[in-house]
């Protein structure tokens, strides 16, 4: 735990008793800090309260005596409405923040110099993050990681002048900490998403900016307009930028030619790192993620042989193309991860020729803007309450049956493949759906997709992720 010592002898208040708000609690505590908190769920007070948190309605709270108020990011700052504490802290002009905010200060405050490397963007944070995080420990750094993946901020050990923090930050994070300041800061890419919370493009763009805004180094993708424009500003403000390309040879900057980890200095390239044969970074989309982290890997002072070293042997992310088994020219993927078609089109995208399990609970729009990877697509098995739908889309495009469970798909898809002698087959669980109508969430939907895989006769387990 990082005791948050910033705020030693001042009262604060907090709302939001999840568990990253009881970790924050907790350190604010330990830091020697007077807590008060609060949640609108009266049994997130009640184990709040049950571990000696002093809980109380902050509506009813002095707040002229607060020096802080510190926020869960998942309670609305600004849309569709503030959250009522919001009001309230404003009201009584107190600062509103998060637990990245305490870490940030905890930081400067014990160890300015600690490597800090901050992770967003609207896809690819949690694969970036972890990625960056095997390739330091299997360097051998001292490495924490966690933030919106994994552990909560204030849980990390704290900071030393050589221990290193990767934390994934989600715009809602990054709107609660205003003197965010990484060593590098990375912004993968930009595309619609949270503008219910957000309320236009523009604010939740400007809120991605800051994290790139306030960093020793600027790692911006520029593949979309938003984060092209974000990184030409920076250049423009003075800032240190480093520009990532998954598809477009750049004049400086990192990008990608095929599995190939290019840097560019002035027009003059050399290779600096090569994906060839790592199957855990398939894809366009992982090319973007290991850019990323090679680049920041580069910042905080790695040599090319040990960040190498490290994209060989990284294990990749449960239930995001993940390889789970094999049995000799079949590959068994698990995609669990991908709740909507958008999501499922980058493992579509990575394999030639696909077994696809798909379906579960629909979402809006369906797999129609998948149409384009159809003709990769051997047969679909198709399960849960999508299946209709799909197989009305699929048409006489895609050969389908409809497997109506996991189980059943899983295990016809398996026979399929089997007998296809075209080169590799993959049986891909991208079910570019929700879980809901089967499974209580993703990573179980993953796990039983695992289990069956695993359980067939000749299939050799693939380490990894778990």
């Amino acid at each position: 735990m990082i005791p948050a010592e910033s705020f030693s002898g001042k009262r604060v208040s907090l709302f939001g008793l999840g568990g990253s708000g009881i970790a924050t609690a907790r350190a604010l505590i330990e830091g020697g800090a007077d807590v008060l908190a609060w949640d609108d769920n009266p049994d997130s007070v009640a184990k709040a309260a049950g571990q000696g948190i002093a809980t109380a309605d902050l509506r009813g709270a002095d707040w002229a005596k607060f020096s802080a108020f510190v926020l869960s990011p998942g309670v609305p700052l600004t849309h569709p409405k503030p959250h009522w504490t919001v009001e309230l802290a404003r009201g009584a002009g107190v600062e509103v923040i998060g637990d990245i905010e305490l870490f940030c200060r905890e930081r400067i405050a014990r160890a300015p110099t600690a490597p800090f490397i901050a992770i967003t963007g609207t896809n690819g944070k949690s694969t970036t993050t972890a990625l960056t995080a095997h390739i330091l420990k299997s360097a051998g750094r001292d490495t924490q990681m966690g933030g919106n993946i994994g552990r909560a901020i204030m849980t990390l050990d704290p900071p030393q002048p050589d221990r290193h923090y990767v934390v994934e930050c989600s715009s809602y994070q990054i709107d609660l900490a205003p003197s965010i300041n990484p060593t590098a800061g990375i912004l993968l890419n930009l595309t619609p998403d949270h503008l219910d919370r957000h309320g236009t493009m523009q604010h939740y763009a400007s809120i991605k900016e800051r994290l790139v805004a306030g960093s020793e180094t600027a790692i911006v993708g520029v593949d979309d307009s938003w984060c092209a424009q974000i990184a030409d500003r920076l250049e423009r403000a003075g800032r240190q930028v480093i520009r990532i390309s998954k598809r477009l040879p750049l004049t400086d900057g990192y990008f990608a030619d095929g599995t190939d980890l290019m840097e560019a200095v002035h027009g003059r390239y050399s290779r600096v790192a090569f994906l060839e044969g790592i199957g855990s970074l398939r894809g366009q989309h992982n090319a973007q993620n290991a850019l990323a982290a090679v680049a920041a890997c580069l910042k905080v002072g790695l040599s090319l042989g040990e960040i190498q070293a490290g994209l060989e042997s990284f294990p990749g992310l449960a239930h995001r193309m993940e390889q789970v088994g094999r049995k000799d020219h079949v590959l068994f993927v698990n995609d669990s991860k991908a709740t909507n078609a958008d999501a499922a089109a980058p493992a579509l995208s990575s394999f030639s020729r696909i077994y696809w399990i798909a379906g579960g609970l629909p979402k809006e729009g369906g797999i129609e803007p998948l149409r384009g990877f159809f003709p990769r697509i051997a047969k679909a098995y198709l399960i849960g309450e999508a299946a209709p739908a799909f197989s009305a889309t699929l048409g006489e495009a895609v050969p389908y049956e409809i497997s109506g469970t996991l189980a059943a798909a899983v295990d016809h898809a398996a026979q399929d493949a089997a007998k296809d002698d075209s080169g590799e087959a993959v049986v891909l669980l991208s079910p570019a759906c929700a879980s809901f109508d089967q499974f209580k969430n993703f990573e179980v939907r993953g796990e039983a997709f695992r289990q069956a895989a695993n359980a067939i006769d000749g299939v050799k387990p693939i380490g990894g992720a778990r």
